[in-house]
């Protein structure tokens, strides 16, 4: 991510970002100026917020799958929801373009089994290694 990229914490559990909140989508201040883009050279999803780039996904594209990596905060942005804003921006920005998705990130798979209603973003064959379902 634009030159700031040493300054990033990755994520490696949900509470890291949310302060012990549930993934419940908790909204960052300026959050109407939240935009994410997608950084396909570096292979980021990037969010920016009033144009400072505040977090990203790491991603690795194989076909029409999307294997979401690592997620990472700028330390000023910690503890305000926005890594889950960002992980549910993406998956249904995957989900308009008909793509499917592999979780590797812990908070990303912290976030998706907080939320089933992404449940149909996941590639069925290839969900993520923290995200194989056992039978009920």
């Amino acid at each position: 991510m634009a030159g700031n990229a040493e300054d990033m914490i990755t994520l490696t559990s949900a509470t890291q970002d949310l302060s012990g909140s549930d993934l419940s989508g908790a909204v960052a201040p300026d959050a109407e100026d939240l935009v994410i883009t997608d950084n396909s050279a570096l292979g980021i999803y990037e969010a920016k917020i009033k144009g400072q780039t505040a977090a990203g996904i790491v991603y690795n594209k194989v076909g029409s799958r999307v294997v979401l990596m690592a997620t990472s905060v700028l330390p000023e942005f910690r503890g305000k929801g926005l890594a889950a804003r960002l992980i549910g921006g993406v998956l249904n920005e995957l989900r308009m373009q008909g793509k499917t998705a592999t979780v590797t990130c812990p908070f990303a798979a912290s976030f998706v089994k907080s939320h089933p209603e992404y449940a149909d973003v996941l590639d069925p064959a290839f969900p993520g290694a923290q995200l194989v379902w056992h039978g009920h």
